[in-house]
């Protein structure tokens, strides 16, 4: 008999993301689960990459990342949030920021370290903080308030707990933690000496004028705070799979050798190319919220009117809807394989991003995609659901 494998990862299942996207292209439906945008970012920052990748070199970039775009992160967060940031000492550039959560889940986590989660959660938090041999501290919101309960939270923290990890904006429950909740996590940060891992990566996309509030500009968080951003995110380009760090430089030493021994860098010319984007004018990030907040109130209005009771979304491109109204038998993750199959149109449940029972009523879309597919999605959807409807009459 031979030995076992890892046991984190033997017979982990298949993401939810990639089973559905698999399902939605057997079916030719029109898939609003996995979340990215249907278009391309924008074509000034994709010919920067394109002319660097010719004019070269084309051989190894630095470990940390290429000058240009450890300058432009760190002229971001002064242009942004007011923070001080020495390019040098507290940026690194990685391979896209799950490579980021990696590398910091494994410097900064010891077997026994207990680490707070925040659900639902994105679906790589939970197996990388095992990996590691942390004990992950569950604190559960739930749709559609996804209110954060301040007793459960600071129940969750003990001497024990090395870090928080936080998501905000929060994929996929589409809210923004407003300032009083994150002075909350600071405090508890602060009080049992806690370090706050900030997966921040749609900070550019919320809506309605909200200001985004890295956890690190609060008291007491700039030298425990390790914030990550995405360019995938920010310029609609996820397959160029471009992540940054930004930590003190205690912190971001051990995170900086992590990335050594997994990716060491990430292609040169796209590095280059996002530097150029991160220095886009103010116009350009005010066209990214503004048009994905009219993406949101679209598809947000097409789900009310077709009966879907839609909870509210500030920021991300996710929409959750609880299909209780609708009158349909099943739970999330049937409906979901049903409503691909039978209307057309692929949603993922959000029963998925929790890590044990959880809620199976509400399903999430993602809207950044072009509108004319919104409204066949939704032009699918009336038609299935009137169908069903009958049906059941």
């Amino acid at each position: 008999m031979m030995k076992s494998t890892n046991a984190v990862y033997t017979g982990l299942p298949t993401t939810i993301f990639e089973v559905m996207s698999r399902l939605a292209i057997e079916h030719q439906s029109i898939n609003l689960g996995q979340g990215f945008p249907d278009v391309d970012g924008p074509e000034d920052v994709r010919r920067f990459a394109a002319d660097a990748l010719i004019t070269g070199p084309n051989q190894y970039p630095p470990m940390m990342g290429v000058p240009e775009l450890r300058q432009a992160v760190a002229a971001s967060n002064k242009r942004f949030y007011g923070l001080d940031v020495h390019w040098k000492t507290e940026v690194l550039v990685t391979s896209g920021a799950t490579e980021a959560l990696s590398d910091i889940i494994a410097a900064l986590i010891e077997p026994g370290d207990e680490v707070v989660l925040i659900e639902p959660l994105y679906d790589c938090y939970l197996p990388l903080v095992k990996r590691a041999g942390g004990i992950p501290r569950l604190v559960r919101l739930t749709p559609p308030e996804w209110k954060l309960d301040r007793d459960a939270l600071a129940a969750a923290f003990s001497d024990k707990t090395k870090a928080i990890l936080i998501n905000n904006p929060m994929n996929p429950a589409a809210k923004v933690f407003s300032r009083d909740e994150l002075n909350l996590i600071a405090e508890l940060c602060v009080a049992f000496d806690t370090y706050a891992i900030c997966d921040e990566v749609y900070e550019h996309i919320i809506f309605d004028g909200a200001p985004h509030i890295p956890l690190m500009t609060l008291p007491g968080m700039r030298e425990r705070s390790v914030r990550i951003g995405s360019a995938g995110k920010t310029f609609s380009l996820t397959g160029w799979k471009v992540g940054y760090v930004t930590a003190a430089p205690h912190l971001l030493d051990p995170i900086a050798k992590a990335h050594q021994f997994t990716t060491f860098t990430t292609p040169a010319n796209l590095q280059k190319a996002v530097a150029f984007g991160l220095g886009k004018g103010d116009d350009y990030y005010a066209e990214l919220s503004g048009a994905l907040a009219a993406k949101r109130d679209r598809l947000s209005a097409g789900l009310a009117d077709l009966g879907f009771a839609v909870a509210p979304c500030d920021g991300t491109y996710f929409v959750t809807a609880d299909v209780t109204p609708l009158g349909l038998a099943g739970d999330d993750v049937e409906l979901c394989k049903r409503m691909t199959i039978e209307a057309g149109v692929t949603a993922v449940p959000v029963s998925a991003f929790y890590a044990g029972a959880a809620p199976t009523q509400f399903v999430r879309f993602c809207f950044s995609k072009r509108d004319e597919i919104l409204d066949a999605a939704l032009e699918r959807l009336g038609q299935w659901i009137s169908t069903r409807v009958k049906a059941v009459a």
